[in-house]
């Protein structure tokens, strides 16, 4: 299961509107590859699910989570940040061991 905090739902549904998707576009979150230290998050509108997809649901919001990337990412929370630190989304991820300075990457 993923979470979404009240922020992270609110500018999620922005940038859908914003950037042109319907309803039918959930969100795609899946890990990969490269980062500081050594993998790193991508997040993304998609209409289509695959065969090994996961789809969860957390106020309103629908997620899309590959097989692979689910074993990453169980119980992580998506959070949205606009302070003066930063501004995007983060990932609170119980499963990670050490993350880098920016929080785009992360290892288990």
């Amino acid at each position: 299961m993923i979470k979404v905090t009240d922020k992270a739902k609110a500018r999620i549904m922005e940038l859908r509107n914003e950037e042109g998707h319907s309803d039918k576009h959930n969100v795609r979150v899946s890990v990969k590859g490269g980062g500081c230290s050594g993998l790193m998050y991508d997040l993304d509108f998609d209409d289509q699910l695959k065969d090994d997809d996961k789809v969860y649901e957390d106020k309103g919001v629908k997620i899309i989570v590959d097989k692979k990337s689910l074993l990453y990412l169980l119980g992580t929370t998506l959070e949205f940040s606009d302070g003066l630190n930063g501004k995007g989304f983060q990932f609170i991820n119980p499963n990670a061991s050490r993350t880098c300075g920016c929080g785009e990457s992360f290892a288990v």
